[in-house]
């Protein structure tokens, strides 16, 4: 069955990282996440995985009332999150995909401590009959 399991940042955090982790903190997070990454290429679940820019980098869009696109550039001034990754995965239980959502929370943040982050787990849904 697949899953998407989605990582989010708070937006205050992700504007402080360059001030709050070292080069050698972020090091260790991405050789984390690739290290899961390739874990799951290796073991056939891996569909799809990535990290996203920054919320300087975002768009939102929404359809206008004569059907004109409306872009605005960042987050809402109320959003305290954003969407910071996501991985596809096709697994045999949802047992199986827990375990990954684990390994994923357990990334490691500044000084090497777990980041603990919460992690989504969405099962791939089905149109209705």
């Amino acid at each position: 069955m697949k899953y998407m399991l989605l990582i989010h940042a708070n937006k205050q955090g992700w504007d402080e990282m360059p001030a709050q982790w070292t080069p050698e903190d972020v090091k260790a997070m991405v050789g984390y996440m690739d290290d899961l990454n390739r874990d799951l290429q290796e073991a056939g679940e891996l569909v799809e995985g990535r990290g996203l820019s920054g919320p300087h980098a975002m768009k939102n869009v929404r359809a206008g009332d004569n059907g004109e696109p409306i872009v605005t550039d960042g987050p809402f001034t109320e959003t305290k999150e954003v969407l910071a990754g996501y991985w596809v995965v096709d697994v045999a239980s949802e047992e199986r995909v827990l375990e990954i959502a684990l390994r994923v929370s357990q990334a490691p943040g500044p000084g090497g401590r777990p980041t603990n982050q919460n992690v989504e787990v969405h099962p791939e849904g089905e149109a209705p009959a």
